[in-house]
């Protein structure tokens, strides 16, 4: 008599890419390690933009001497601080656009393209962007009660109210824009002069910069 079994499909977040940075890691290091935890999508294969990916890189800022590697292996991406091995691709950015190069990579040029697409993941909608912001940030000291959203799409103005109490602080602009700055793909302060406006005292500025950072950085 032949006996059958029967086997599970393993659980699809097995294969999620793992995502490290060194300790006591500098800023560039916490955020393409945040950005490039976002790309592998929380564990779902099928939305993993660093999936396959193999291969040393250095990424370099186009204005600053911060530079860091980048190793893909099977299933593990490391981030490390500084540059000092030979990589497959070499990539100059500008992080204030997220990750949009300002030259031709060196190196691997399909190599250089997935990295360069996992390090510009799609946005989150704005709202969706908000809720995550203001779940992650509410305990800093000094944040206000509530975080106020006002966004400009093609579906015209929206807004959002986050949080309940008397002490508000308002955002506003384009909803790409909010969505850059909520999410942490955006530098808040950065935003500012790009068309970000905002409504609330400095101690609150202040706070709110921390806050951003918080989500820019993972920290």
């Amino acid at each position: 008599m032949t006996e059958s079994t029967t086997i599970e499909a393993p659980d699809v977040r097995l294969d999620a890419t793992r995502v490290a940075i060194e300790d006591d890691a500098t800023p560039l290091v916490r955020l393409i390690g945040r950005t490039l935890t976002v790309a592998s999508d929380r564990g779902v294969p099928a939305g993993d933009l660093t999936a396959g990916l193999v291969g040393t890189v250095a990424i370099r800022s186009h204005d600053t001497p911060q530079a860091a590697t980048v190793a893909f292996g099977a299933g593990v991406v490391e981030v490390t601080s500084g540059v000092f091995v030979e990589p497959d691709v070499t990539l100059v950015v500008d992080l204030h656009a997220r990750f949009a190069p300002t030259q031709e990579p060196a190196g691997d040029a399909d190599l250089a393209a997935q990295v360069l697409r996992a390090l510009r993941p799609p946005l989150p909608h704005w709202r969706e962007a908000a809720v995550r912001f203001w779940e992650t940030t509410r305990d800093i000291a000094g944040i206000p009660d509530v975080l106020i959203v006002e966004a400009t799409g093609p579906d015209g103005p929206e807004r959002g109210r986050f949080g309940e109490g008397t002490s508000t602080y308002l955002v506003a602009g384009p909803a790409d824009l909010l969505a850059g700055v909520l999410s942490g793909a955006d530098d808040f302060l950065a935003s500012l002069a790009a068309g970000l406006r905002v409504q609330g005292t400095l101690s609150q500025l202040s706070v709110m910069t921390a806050a951003s950072w918080k989500v820019r950085f993972d920290v």
